[in-house]
């Protein structure tokens, strides 16, 4: 089977090729732009499957199949919210979720496989695609948080977070200035509201920013042990599983 993967972020490409490849799957090449891709199509057989993430540095990746009549089955890679992803749901097209979870990339390569409602991209209409993605460029993160303290209300920037972690079934915003605040969200919802450029979630307990992040030691089992700043209370572990994803988040 012959794969190719089509992701601007070249750190992210690079982690969904070990993945497909762990899979026992080899990837052709991986390309990051439509300038790029439009030249390799031009050059080269085309693959069986694509793995295509919709934002590229120069365009959308749509522009790609515009220009080349190309007949791969396409399987979305996308960070997009519940909202955006009805659109794929509706019409049948075929999507992974970033970050990619590696049981849901065997089942849809497996689907692929058995020729099992795989769209090529010859059948797609990207403009009703691009219709339904209401300005799906510009993702809004959050940029602050509100916390009562008595009867008072503060707003905390997310510059000022140092970490933020669960304890004692409660979420908490550890910030530069040594305090910590308790808010009413829970970490995996937290977790979505981040900017993944900034934020990353360590392991089941904590989130770090990447502005945060003073000195990186190894741990036992594999693991990695960061030290913040000012936080103090636990040692901050970067789970086994995860080390991998925070040495690509870390670039």
């Amino acid at each position: 089977m012959k794969i190719i993967i089509i992701e601007d972020e070249k750190p992210a490409a690079r982690l969904l090729q070990r993945k497909i490849e762990k899979l026992g799957y080899g990837i052709t090449t991986l390309l990051h732009s439509v300038e790029e891709s439009l030249e390799w199509f031009q050059n080269n057989d085309h693959p069986d499957l694509i793995f295509l993430d919709i934002q590229l540095s120069d365009g959308l990746s749509f522009e790609i199949f515009e220009k080349i009549d190309i007949k791969s089955a396409v399987i979305f890679t996308t960070a997009y919210d519940e909202y955006a992803l009805r659109a794929f749901k509706l019409n049948s097209i075929d999507y992974l979720l970033k970050p990619i979870d590696e049981e849901e990339l065997a089942t849809a390569i497996s689907k692929f496989a058995n020729q099992f409602q795989v769209n090529s991209v010859s059948n797609l209409d990207f403009d009703a695609i691009k219709r339904m993605l209401v300005n799906p460029i510009s993702k809004e993160y959050r940029k602050r948080f509100s916390v009562k303290i008595g009867q008072q209300i503060k707003v905390i920037d997310v510059a000022e977070i140092e970490c933020l972690y669960s304890e004692n079934k409660g979420t908490y915003i550890h910030t530069l200035d040594n305090r910590d605040y308790l808010i009413d969200s829970s970490l995996e919802v937290v977790e979505a509201e981040m900017d993944p450029k900034d934020f990353f979630r360590i392991s089941r307990k904590y989130i770090v920013p990447l502005q945060a992040v003073k000195e990186i030691h190894v741990h036992s089992n594999s693991r990695l042990k960061i030290s913040l700043p000012t936080y103090k209370a636990d040692e901050v572990i970067v789970a086994r599983e995860r080390v991998s994803d925070f040495k690509e988040w870390l670039g």
